[in-house]
């Protein structure tokens, strides 16, 4: 009786030193999202650069929507320069968890945030509701999907949406 006792305890220990790790490293990847995120309000792609793996790959927030990493800060370094004048976010939540199962397994952290964008030529500002999950490794950023309303965006754009048959 007493194996079974101390086999028991054995095994609680474990479960609980595993998901103490799991926790920590959660807290780790959270750590990380959020530091580039600020990199994101700052445009400083020099920390964002650092924080995306060399095969990072960016999703969305279309369908056929990717980007590499060179494309992301590429991209993202021209819609600082030129485009945004500022990128704040209101409120940001994050949930971060491991998920096995998928097409991408891995340690990921969602993000949910209310965003505001100012534009450098005056129009906007623009205000949406963001997710973006991404799968962290190693203290880097190696995939994100982000997910918006493009349509709404660009109706607070001033643009107006065509049906097919309104033409």
């Amino acid at each position: 009786m007493k194996r079974i006792g101390y086999l028991l305890l054995m095994v609680i220990l474990a479960s609980c030193s595993s998901k103490q790790e799991q926790d920590k490293l959660n807290d780790e990847n959270v750590a990380v999202v959020q530091k580039y995120i600020k990199a994101v309000q700052e445009k400083d792609t020099k920390t964002m650069t650092d924080l995306l793996t060399d095969d990072y790959t960016g999703y969305g927030p279309s369908i056929t929507d990717s980007v590499n990493k060179s494309q992301a800060i590429e991209s993202w370094k021209e819609l600082s320069e030129n485009l945004y004048d500022k990128i704040e976010y209101i409120k940001s939540v994050n949930v971060a968890a491991y998920v096995p199962d998928s097409y991408h397994p891995g340690n990921f952290v969602s993000n949910w945030a209310h965003l505001i964008i100012r534009y450098k030529d005056g129009r906007g500002p623009v205000e949406i509701y963001a997710n973006t999950s991404y799968r962290v490794e190693n203290g880097k950023i190696n995939l994100s999907r982000t997910i918006y309303d493009e349509a709404d965006a660009m109706r607070q754009l001033g643009y107006r949406m065509v049906k097919a048959s309104d033409e």
